[in-house]
Parts: C-alpha cells; structure tokens; sequence
C-alpha cells in the first residue's frame, strides 16, 4: 500500500499546469498542506493568498531544502522546467533547470524517506522513429530538442530511483494543455491556447503551425484529474512509473479554427509556420493511453467541442471584465 500524503510541495506552482493543480490540491489536501514554490514569477494574488508559497531556485539544494524542514514536506510535485520552444532559444538553461532541478528533488525526497515523487514528462520524449498515430506507450525515444532530451533523461532518471531506492516516483506524458486561467509558458503547443484569446481579443490569429499539424491535447480539468488520480493510486498496481502516456483528444491546427469559428463567425486564422514546426511534426498524433487506464484507470472527460465551448465562455467573461 502507497504511504499516505500528507504535505505536499509543488515546484513551477507559478506556471501554466502549475498554477492550477495547486489550488486544486490545496482543495483536496488543505491550503496550509500545500505549499507553492516558484522561480521568479510573482504568484498570482489567489496562489499566494490561499497558502504558503516561497521563492526557491529548485537546481540549488539548500533553497528547497530549507522549505522541506521548514514545512515537513512528505511529497514532491515537481512542475518546474523549461518548455520547449524556450529551451531550443537556451539549451544550456534547459539542461540546468530540468536535470538538475530533476536530481535535486529526487535525491532530497530520498535524504528525507518522502512519501512520493511526480516527476512529469511530455510528448517531447518522442521523435524520429517513434509510430505518429496511436503512439504506444513503450516505443522509441529519440526526441529533436533539449526539453526532449531531458524529460527522457528524467524518466529513466526516476524509474532508476524506483528500483534502486525504492522511491515512489511517478510521471505521466502530458499532452498540449490548454486553459483559459494561465498562459502556457514557451511550449510548441502554445499556438492550441493562445488561438482562443485571440478569438476573444481581436477577432484573427496568425498560428505559427501548419492548418494540417495534428497533436495530442487535453483541457485542464483532465490534466488536473490525470496527475492526482496517479498520484492516489495505489503504489502495487502500477507496473510503470514515470512514462504513462495519457490521452484525450487530437485535432490539426484547421480543425481547432474551424470549431471556434462556430462560435465566432468573423475568426480568421493565417498559417506561418516557424522553427517549431519541425518540433511539431516529430511529435506523435495521436497517444495509446492502454496503460494508464488499466493500472489506474485513467478517463478522460473533456473533447474538442466541450473544450471550445467552455474555454469561449470563460475568456469572454474574463475580457468584458478587462482581465483578459
């Protein structure tokens, strides 16, 4: 049986994933359990106010020790990295902030004999010679780009210190994540949430994809129910760690347009395509969640249309009242 989580970290709480499964955990555990961290982004006033939140950088060791003493942290969520699109611009930064910022949270919850690890990785895992439709689970990784390189640096990372130490890590692949409460943060799926705001703000978007890119995606609500229904499930029955693929739904770049544009008649879209396009082509189309959903019985809620048609209202309620 998986030992009880009690108190819980979250690095990168100031991010897009971040900012949300915080609250969403402060929800389920207690504010004063959860205790948010970031880099330096200021948290928004909700995050800083509902409970503890601190400053930390995550690839130097005393700065997170001390908030793990201070507050008697049994459980890590380590959010913190560098995206993608953000990374080709700095590898060096992306290396840094990932593996190290890996290493030190792994080997501080093995110092402290904590309760469990989630590490979370990405579609960027995959690459060149990785099946594009239906990709499984246990395939070739050869990613394209540092972040890549580093979430499957990560994974293996993490399902080291489950057989070495016997850590309970764990990690799910996240798709494209779109929200309409946190801008992503330099990610190459970024085009799938900034395309809605524009809808909203000006009426046209000029998507820096291909119309016929096609990605795996999933709306916040699930990626939120997806992370802690892995973290609540029971250590035993998982047979993976720190590499479930986890789908929803997939759509093209044209598809995504066409359904807002349902709802906003007037949208128009044009396609210039830049560096990240070659970083979307080598990412799969669509994912084989098989495992997730027979070790811990993962279900998605959410598609493309009751996606869209939530994401819409909520945006517009945002920018007629001048926060958007």
């Amino acid at each position: 049986m998986a030992k009880e989580i009690k108190r819980i970290l979250v690095t990168g709480a100031v991010g897009q994933i971040g900012s949300e499964l915080t609250m969403a955990l402060r929800k389920r555990y207690g504010s004063d359990n959860v205790v948010a961290t970031g880099r330096k982004t200021a948290p928004s006033k909700e995050l800083k106010e509902s409970g503890p939140f601190y400053f930390i950088d995550v690839s130097k060791r005393e700065t997170l020790e001390e908030v793990v003493k201070k507050h008697k942290i049994d459980t890590i969520v380590h959010m913190a990295a560098i995206l993608s699109a953000v990374g080709e611009k700095n590898p060096m930064m992306a290396w840094d902030v990932n593996m190290n910022g890996t290493i030190v949270v792994l080997e501080c919850a093995r110092e402290h004999n904590m309760t469990q690890v989630l590490v979370p990785s990405s579609i960027a895992a995959f690459g060149p010679g990785t099946p594009l439709e239906n990709t499984p689970n246990d395939t070739v990784l050869k990613p394209t780009t540092m972040y890549g390189v580093t979430k499957v640096a990560g994974e293996l990372l993490c399902d080291y210190y489950v057989r070495r130490y016997g850590l309970d890590v764990r990690g799910l692949r996240y798709p494209g994540i779109i929200s309409s409460e946190t801008p992503p943060g330099g990610g190459t799926t970024d085009y799938a949430v900034a395309i809605y705001y524009e809808a909203v703000r000006q009426k046209k978007y000029t998507c820096f994809v291909r119309e016929d890119t096609r990605l795996p995606m999933m709306y916040m609500p699930d990626c939120l129910k997806a992370t802690m229904d892995l973290m609540a499930a029971p250590f035993e029955t998982l047979k993976h760690h720190s590499d479930f693929n986890v789908g929803s739904m997939s759509f093209s770049a044209g598809e995504l347009a066409a359904e807002i544009k349902k709802h906003v008649p007037e949208f128009k879209v044009a396609y210039e395509p830049d560096f990240r396009q070659a970083i979307a082509d080598s990412w799969p189309r669509s994912l084989d969640d098989t495992c997730a959903r027979q070790e811990w019985g993962w279900k998605p809620a959410w598609d493309l249309a009751a996606m869209t048609k939530d994401m819409l209202e909520a945006l517009r309620k945002r920018h007629t009242a001048g926060k958007l």
